[in-house]
C-alpha cells in the first residue's frame, strides 16, 4: 500500500513521496532543525497502512498471554495460572530489531466446546484466518496433546505461516522435553520461557523470517480487478434485497426474518458501464460477544469482509431511528479505513414528520461521518439506485486522493497565519511543515513545534476536507514534535 509506482513503472520507497520532492522536503525538515531519521521514521509510520499480523494462538493456559507481554515489553495482556483467562482477541503493537507488526493474543482454543468456550474458539479461528503468521504456543512439559494436534490440523488448514514456540523451558533439561515438539510436524520448536525471556529472542527472529514486509492488499482481486464493496448494516436493514435489486435478479435469499444473511456472498455486477464486486453480508446484531452459534461467526466473517473491501455501503432503515448500533457499524468501517457510503433505505415508507426528524438525527447521531455522500434509496421499489455508483465513485476518489507536499505546505502555512495553535502554559505550538503519506485511506504526518491538542487537529481535518476534498473517507492525521535542539549537541 505504502510503495508508489512512478510513470516509468519503478517504485520508490517515500511513500507517497516522489524522489524530487521527498529531497526538497528533506531540506525543508533540516531547515527546521529535525533529524532526518526521526522524519524517515514518521513517514514510514504513517504512510504503511495496516502493518503486518501475528497471532498467538494454543489450547488454554500454555502461557500465550506471558508470551505477548514479553514481546511487548510490559504487562498489558492478564495474567493469571488459571486457563480461560483471555477470552477476546486483543491486539498490540510490537517492535522487534526494528519491524513493527501488530501481535494478536486470543483465548484457548478447544475442541468441541459449548457456550462461551466455543465463543472463544471462533475468535481464535478468526485470529488465524486474518493473520500474515502464527506463533502456535505448546506447555513443553506438558507435551503435544489431542487439542494442540487439533491445532495442527487447523494451521494447516488455514495455511499460514507458522512459528512453534515450546513455552515453560526454564533449562537445559526443559530442551529436551522441547524435542519431542518435533512430532507435530511444524517445523523446529524454539524452547522460551515467556516468564523469564528465555529464547524469545531467537523466536522473534524466526517470527521476523516468517512475517512479510507489508501485509497483502486484501481489497480488490488484482491490479484493475473489480472494486469491491460491502453492504453492511443491522439485521433486516434490506442489504440482500438492495443487492438483488442492483443485480436485475434474485441473487441472494430474501426473508422478513432477521439474519437470513449467514455467509458473506459475492455477486459480480454491472452497473453504470464498469462491473463491480457486491459483497451481501450478515446484519451486525448488538453484543456480539454474546452471540453463539451460526449469528456469531457471522458477524465475524462480517467483519473480515468489510476488511477485504474498498468501500463500504452503510444501510440504514430510513423508516427507523438512528440506533447506537447503527454508529458502532460507522464507526467499525472507519477505523477499518475503507470508503464509505450511507445508503438510507425504505425512503418510500417516510412521511414529511419522519423525514424532517431524520435529518435533525443524521445531523447529530451521524456527525462523525458528515463527510461520506448519502443516497437515499428503495430497495423495493428501486428509488434512487441509479445515484448509488455516483457516490461510491466519489468515495473511492477521495479515498485515494493524493495532495501534492508543495500546496499542502502552502494551504497549512495561511491556515496557521490566519488561525494560529491556542497558547497553552505560555507556550503556542506551531505546525511547521507536513506531507501526504499514502493513501486508501489519506494519511497525512505533521511536524510542529510542540504538543498539538485534539481540538486543533479536527479542526485541520476539516478545512482539510473544505480545502482538497476528500468526500467519503476517514483521514489519519499524525503529528511529531521537534525535539529541543540542545538535545541534538
Amino acid at each position: 500500500m505504502n510503495d508508489q509506482i512512478q510513470p516509468d513503472g519503478s517504485e520508490h520507497e517515500h511513500g507517497a513521496l516522489g524522489d524530487a520532492e521527498y529531497a526538497e522536503f528533506m531540506e525543508l525538515a533540516a531547515e527546521e532543525g529535525f533529524d532526518a531519521e526521526d522524519i524517515e521514521g514518521a513517514i514510514e509510520a504513517a504512510g504503511h497502512g495496516p502493518l503486518p499480523v501475528l497471532a498467538v494462538v494454543g489450547r488454554p493456559n500454555v502461557g500465550k498471554s506471558t508470551l505477548v507481554n514479553r514481546i511487548i515489553g510490559r504487562r498489558e495482556a492478564v495474567v493469571e495460572d488459571k486457563p480461560g483467562v483471555t477470552r477476546d482477541r486483543v491486539t498490540y503493537d510490537a517492535e522487534w530489531a526494528g519491524r513493527r507488526f501488530k501481535l494478536v493474543d486470543t483465548g484457548g482454543w478447544e475442541q468441541d466446546v459449548l457456550g462461551i468456550d466455543a465463543s472463544v474458539a471462533a475468535q481464535a479461528e478468526f485470529a488465524i484466518e486474518a493473520a500474515d503468521a502464527v506463533v502456535f504456543v505448546v506447555d513443553a512439559k506438558v507435551g503435544a496433546t489431542d487439542t494442540d494436534e487439533a491445532v495442527v490440523r487447523l494451521l494447516r488448514k488455514a495455511g499460514k505461516p507458522v512459528v512453534l514456540c515450546a513455552n515453560k523451558v526454564d533449562g537445559l533439561s526443559g530442551e529436551a522435553d522441547a524435542s519431542y515438539l518435533w512430532s507435530l510436524g511444524l517445523g523446529e520448536p524454539h524452547p522460551v520461557s515467556a516468564l523469564h525471556g528465555r529464547g524469545t529472542g531467537d523466536m522473534l527472529d524466526a517470527v521476523l523470517e516468517a512475517l512479510p514486509d507489508a501485509p497483502a492488499q486484501t481489497f480488490g482481486i488484482a491490479v484493475g480487478g473489480p472494486r469491491r464493496i460491502a453492504l453492511i448494516g443491522r439485521p433486516n436493514v434490506g442489504k440482500s434485497s438492495l443487492l438483488n435489486k442492483v443485480a436485475g435478479e434474485d441473487r441472494v435469499v430474501v426473508n422478513e426474518i432477521a439474519g437470513t444473511t449467514r455467509d458473506p456472498v459475492d455477486e459480480l455486477i454491472e452497473l453504470g458501464g464498469v462491473t463491480w464486486k457486491f459483497v451481501d453480508t450478515a446484519g451486525i446484531r448488538k453484543r456480539v460477544h454474546l452471540q453463539q452459534g451460526a449469528d456469531y461467526y457471522a458477524s465475524l466473517r462480517t467483519a473480515a469482509a468489510v476488511e477485504k473491501a474498498e468501500v463500504a455501503v452503510i444501510l440504514l432503515d430510513a423508516s427507523e431511528n438512528i440506533s447506537v448500533q447503527d454508529q458502532r457499524i460507522v464507526t467499525m468501517a472507519v477505523e477499518a479505513g475503507r470508503a464509505i457510503v450511507l445508503a438510507f433505505n425504505k425512503w418510500d415508507t417516510l412521511d414529511e414528520e419522519r423525514r424532517y426528524y431524520l435529518e435533525r438525527e443524521i445531523d447529530t447521531e451521524l456527525l462523525q461521518v458528515a463527510w461520506a455522500p448519502r443516497v437515499n434509496v428503495s430497495a423495493r421499489t428501486g428509488r434512487h439506485m441509479e445515484k448509488l455508483v455516483p457516490a461510491i465513485e466519489a468515495a473511492l476518489a477521495g479515498w485515494e486522493a493524493r495532495v501534492p507536499t508543495g500546496r499542502l505546505n502552502a494551504f497549512l502555512g495561511e491556515l496557521v497565519a490566519a488561525h494560529p495553535h491556542p497558547i497553552r502554559g505560555g507556550k503556542q505550538p506551531r505546525i511547521l511543515f507536513g506531507t501526504q503519506a499514502g493513501t486508501k485511506p489519506p494519511r497525512f504526518v505533521l511536524f510542529s513545534s510542540g504538543f498539538i491538542e485534539h481540538g486543533y487537529r479536527r479542526f485541520v481535518e476539516r478545512r482539510l476536507r473544505e480545502e482538497f476534498g476528500f468526500e467519503g473517507t476517514p483521514i489519519h492525521i499524525s503529528v511529531r514534535v521537534r525535539e529541543k535542539r540542545g538535545k541534538k549537541k
